[in-house]
């Protein structure tokens, strides 16, 4: 029986994709992000092992609501591409009961390890860490070559993205990066939102309650300029900025 090793589920999610999400976050995770608001999602061997049937018994509860809102449900992490078997199963199954998908991913993948995945997707969130491989490598240990490579990949699938950022002072908000953004950004035909996440420590608590280091302490929450300042710049480009 196929089973996939999760964190957790939020029943009510509502950032997560479009409308009122069912949303199952998966254990295990390859990027070290500094930042990173679920550093107890890191370590594979943690969590629960649950079936697809329970994941879709489940979901279907909730169902109603999606329906009316336009939601449905997003499978995140943790890196959801870890376990691409059992993620293409629950949309394959999802679809079957008319449940819009969305993967919430890094984009730290190779492609045709998820093709089965993208072929039950109806939307991908995807967060480009950093536009410089270097700067990427060293804010999350892994370049973002991958995360590229995922989006033109889903251009040519024709796969809707949301296509996200986390605008991180004296770190990501540097002029190139964003330029780079930008350009890259308003180079795609798929993409249905473009989102700046202003950095915030909120997830530090976690990293102090599991006796870790956070790195970023010292780095002060973005603000409303730094956010403006930054939107100013990648929409030069022609990429719109999703402004809530």
């Amino acid at each position: 029986m196929l089973k996939g090793r999760i964190h957790s589920v939020e029943t009510f999610g509502t950032v997560d994709g479009p409308g009122i999400r069912y949303i199952l976050f998966m254990q295990g995770c390859p990027l070290r992000c500094k930042y990173c608001h679920n550093r107890d999602t890191w370590d594979k061997n943690d969590g629960k092992d649950i079936t697809v049937d329970e994941v879709i018994s489940s979901a279907l509860k909730y169902k109603s609501y999606m329906d009316h809102s336009g939601g449905g449900i997003t499978i995140s992490g943790g890196e959801a591409t870890l376990q691409p078997e059992f993620v293409a199963e629950v949309f394959r199954r999802c679809k079957q009961e008319g449940i819009h998908t969305c993967l919430d991913t890094s984009g730290f993948v190779d492609v045709e390890k998820i093709e089965k995945v993208l072929d039950y997707t109806d939307l991908v969130l995807l967060d480009i860490k950093h536009m410089d491989n270097e700067k990427s490598k060293e804010l999350t240990g892994v370049t973002s070559e991958k995360a590229i490579n995922l989006a033109k990949h889903l251009e040519k699938r024709n796969i809707k993205v949301w296509i996200r950022h986390v605008l991180v002072p004296t770190i990501t908000d540097d002029t190139n990066n964003l330029e780079e953004l930008g350009k890259f950004v308003a180079s795609l035909n798929n993409v249905d939102r473009f989102e700046l996440l202003p950095y915030h420590s909120i997830g530090v608590h976690k990293w102090e309650n599991m006796g870790l280091d956070y790195e970023l302490k010292n780095i002060e929450d973005a603000t409303d300029e730094d956010l403006n300042h930054a939107i100013d710049i990648v929409e030069k480009f022609g990429a719109k900025v999703f402004k809530k």
